[in-house]
């Protein structure tokens, strides 16, 4: 390569490229892409002038610019990753950089991940780094070879090529540590679900937080919610996907959210509002929309309830007389309003977003409650 011109090394470069993204991208992992090229009696009239023959020669794929080796390593998922970062030092060195894994994890688990999620990791490192000593004296293996051999055995190999990458570890702080502990299950994260314990009718239309394991054997979740008063903990199995999301607030779940959107409500607008059962349970989000005032007929026209101190919340997914169906607020004073009866109101959240909208209502139940 030294002796082609840049030309020619561009064009070498783009081929190479391809066919080992192809190769990575087909086979899952490798330990060394090796591309022989005879250059035989080869001549160049205008870009090598005195370049005749070259002998046959091997080429790796630590060959490659970075920028196209970056490139590649940019395309590859995560498992593929992993086996790259089994070869040698010098790929395990890019393999577990943040930038790469920054963009898996966001990909993949953005939208349940919060603040307190990451507290909890940064706490779980902490614990599991005074572990560390004792693990490497019972010759277990280190760093990434031990996670990697927990995550799943064709994930990884042992390098022929460089025996000094077994003293290369991973990072506990590192992204890839994180994913990895999340895609194994072996870390339980604070998130919330939709429609807890399967559906219940008693929790139709709510959010409430809980502690969540994934299992990547049935791409589900388990869930665990904690307990309160007299319930012990309930859990929950093959929670999906679709009915999770991360805190709207990094706050306890037994904190009273202070609205800062009651002076904007106005009928028709999707709400969220903290609801407990007594004041020893934690609160959980429930989706209402703003009703017009019983001495409004409806009439956009003519609807002065939005200058009303009173706010009307309804809950449409119970009966027409069902006592949960309606609730009232006042606008300039609301704090907590309720009672041991019919349970405590808290903070309001006005949902903007139409993700968030569309999220409920594909969660409303078949039936009226």
């Amino acid at each position: 390569m030294r002796l082609l011109s840049p030309w020619f090394r561009k064009d070498v470069s783009f081929f190479l490229s391809s066919r080992l993204i192809k190769n990575i991208l087909g086979l899952g992992y490798f330990t060394t892409v090796v591309s022989k090229m005879s250059l035989k009696k080869m001549s160049f009239t205008s870009k090598v002038d005195n370049f005749e023959e070259v002998e046959e020669s091997a080429m790796s794929i630590l060959d490659l610019p970075d920028l196209v080796l970056e490139c590649i390593l940019e395309r590859l998922p995560p498992a593929a990753l992993c086996s790259m970062a089994g070869v040698c030092s010098s790929l395990r060195s890019r393999c577990i950089s943040d930038h790469f894994w920054e963009k898996h994890m966001k990909k993949k688990w953005g939208r349940i991940i919060g603040p307190a999620a990451y507290r909890e990791w940064q706490w779980h490192i902490a614990l599991r780094t005074r572990k560390d000593s004792s693990h490497l004296k019972q010759g277990k293996p280190k760093g990434l070879m031990r996670v990697l051999s927990i995550v799943r055995p064709s994930w990884w190999i042992k390098s022929k090529v460089d025996d000094s990458s077994k003293q290369c570890s991973l990072p506990d702080d590192s992204i890839m540590s994180w994913f990895l502990a999340l895609e194994t299950g072996r870390f339980w994260f604070p998130a919330q679900v939709y429609n807890r314990e399967n559906g219940h009718v008693g929790f139709m239309l709510s959010c409430y937080d809980a502690e969540l394991s994934y299992d990547p054997r049935t791409d589900t979740f388990q869930a665990r919610y904690p307990p309160h008063g007299r319930r012990a903990v309930a859990i929950e199995n093959y929670v999906p996907w679709e009915r999770l999301r991360a805190p709207p607030f990094d706050t306890s779940p037994h904190d009273l959210h202070i609205s800062d959107c009651l002076n904007e409500l106005r009928p028709g607008d999707n709400i969220e509002i903290q609801w407990r059962r007594n004041k020893e349970f934690p609160y959980g989000w429930w989706y209402g929309v703003v009703g017009h005032l019983e001495s409004c007929d409806g009439n956009d026209n003519y609807c002065r309830c939005h200058n009303s101190d009173t706010v009307v919340l309804e809950f449409n997914q119970y009966t027409a007389g069902s006592r949960w169906r309606r609730a009232t607020i006042n606008r300039k004073e609301h704090r907590e309003e309720g009672n041991e009866a019919d349970g405590f109101y808290g903070g309001i959240r006005k949902l903007c977003s139409e993700e968030e909208i569309s999220t409920w209502k594909c969660l409303w139940p078949s039936e009226i409650l």
